[in-house]
């Protein structure tokens, strides 16, 4: 099958693992990817983004910049036309992304099956986080392109739930949680640290943000100095510097290590050093990526009781959940673990079991994908 993947990425983070895992597991079973997105991008080391984009976005005015984002879907329109008279795709596959419609466009010109991967619903998103201005403009495109693909796939039934709200037909919306690839990670023996004299780390590993609720985690540790706990914060971010001021502030700098970034081929190794992994907060239609992670490297996880972590984590069996509405229920949940290992070790077995049996890797996507893909249109 000959792909065509659109995307308007802007940095390499989170979001440009998603499109290279899956490129390359779409690869892996004989299929011809093309990829087409800002020329920056290709350019641009992990963790950074075009130095022309950001400038422009802190001298544009918000309204301005939006236009800005549609104004380039003239440019990315030309792009994907000529990548398509080259390859001549038998499927346009597509990131979403907020005021990109070129992709949309395109495949219903040129007839094209035209898939679009959804991570979230990004006018709710920039209208919370981002200072969105033109708000129902915003809405109104990306209801258009949620529409229009062939097969919307979101990556968890929560977000679902708002594709179908906006009017995508239910058939034509199938989850498809994010991945991960099983074999980079080496499981390590729960109990082979017993007795070592080193405290037991706690672990996150992602871009450090505000929503990660990574204070929380900060604060407790201050709450509790009776647990005998390191907290390793893997990643980059803009909320780091205010992590770290906080730790200092509460007097437990020397137990929060500030790894900074680490390449993605490194992620494997260090998250297999974590006892516990932790997602402190989640919003509730995400897909947290950190949480495959933590699966494949059987580690103990730790995370909210909410319904887009349950559709993959069950509380007891594969992880501890706890009530994200009670400050004090992640400690409970951390203490408990601290206590028993033989549970850390359960619960760090059955979730590499779990993602193995759901396979919820990039490759199992990639084969759903390319099934749905020789499917009549629904």
């Amino acid at each position: 099958m000959r792909i065509l993947y659109s995307h308007r990425i802007q940095s390499r983070d989170g979001q440009s693992v998603h499109v290279e895992e899956l490129v390359a597991a779409l690869r892996a079973l004989g299929h011809e990817v093309v990829v087409v997105g800002p020329g920056f991008y290709e350019h641009s080391g992990f963790g950074g983004e075009s130095a022309l984009v950001a400038r422009l976005r802190r001298l544009l005015p918000g309204a301005v910049g939006e236009l800005a984002e549609l104004a380039y879907n003239i440019p990315a329109y030309r792009r994907l036309a000529r990548a398509c008279d080259a390859l001549r795709p038998d499927l346009l596959y597509e990131r979403y992304n907020l005021y990109y419609l070129a992709g949309a466009w395109l495949a219903r010109r040129r007839g094209i099956r035209f898939f679009l991967e959804i991570n979230g619903p990004l006018a709710e998103e920039r209208t919370k986080h981002g200072g969105l201005r033109l708000r129902a403009l915003a809405r109104r495109c990306e209801a258009y392109v949620w529409r229009a693909a062939d097969l919307a796939l979101p990556v968890t039934a929560v977000l679902r739930q708002r594709l179908l709200a906006a009017g995508v037909r239910p058939e034509r919306a199938r989850v498809v949680a994010n991945g991960v690839v099983p074999e980079r990670f080496e499981v390590r023996d729960e109990g082979s640290d017993e007795g070592s004299g080193e405290a037991p780390v706690l672990g996150f590993v992602g871009f450090v943000r505000d929503w990660h609720g990574l204070d929380t985690v900060i604060r407790g540790m201050a709450a509790h100095p009776d647990m005998r706990v390191v907290f390793a914060v893997v990643g980059e971010g803009p909320a780091k510097p205010a992590l770290q001021a906080l730790a200092t502030g509460l007097g437990v700098a020397e137990r929060v290590r500030f790894t900074g970034l680490v390449a993605h081929e490194k992620v494997p190794a260090t998250v297999s050093a974590f006892d516990i992994a932790l997602q402190p907060r989640s919003v509730d239609y995400a897909s947290p990526l950190k949480i495959f992670d933590y699966m494949a490297a059987g580690r103990a996880i730790v995370a909210p009781d909410q319904p887009n972590i349950r559709e993959v984590l069950e509380d007891g069996r594969t992880a501890l959940l706890f009530d994200p509405e009670r400050p004090e229920a992640m400690w409970e949940a951390v203490a408990r673990l601290l206590g028993e290992p033989q549970l850390r070790r359960r619960l760090g077995q059955a979730a590499r079991a779990e993602l193995q049996a759901r396979d919820y890797t990039w490759r199992g996507n990639a084969a759903r994908i390319v099934s749905w893909a020789g499917e009549a249109s629904p």
